[in-house]
């Protein structure tokens, strides 16, 4: 696998930083694929993680939202010991992660037949959407404020 150095671009860019860290820390991962998971676009500003979690029950399972990163985590209660022959259904503690995106918000979240349902959702706060800016008729801001006080 290849490295990048991201030294020159941490230089000559300014506001960056979130995004170099993210490509960083995608080269550095070194996680295993438990447990399995989708994520779906339902929509513009829609989005669903959907992990499979045979095994599991809600209560042996933790969603947490902080920030910009989602996480996902599972314990199982060892309440009862049991003798397998062969156990092909894992249920080791895991912990998964997913970096938000700015304005990603968790909606809800259901857990149906082994499978976690995590919906999600983009809302921009309307001071940051596009608007239309009026054009004037080139008359100077300072010249229309002495017209209205004459």
């Amino acid at each position: 696998m290849r490295t990048y150095d991201f030294a020159p671009l941490w230089r000559s860019t300014i506001g960056f930083d979130r995004l170099f860290d993210l490509l960083d820390e995608t080269q550095r991962a070194t996680e295993d694929n438990y447990p399995p998971y989708n994520i779906e676009r339902l929509g513009e500003d829609r989005y669903q993680i959907s992990l499979a979690l045979a095994g599991f029950n809600p209560d042996e399972i933790a969603i947490t939202a902080e920030q910009n990163v989602l996480t996902v985590e599972g314990r199982k209660a060892d309440k009862e010991q049991h003798e397998y022959l062969y156990q092909g259904i894992s249920a080791r503690p895991f912990k998964r992660q997913f970096n938000l995106a700015d304005y990603v918000q968790v909606k809800g979240a259901s857990f149906d037949n082994g499978l976690l349902r995590v919906e999600l959702f983009r809302e921009i706060p309307e001071a940051m959407k596009p608007r239309r800016i009026p054009i004037g008729d080139g008359v100077a801001p300072e010249k229309i404020e002495q017209k209205r006080a004459a």
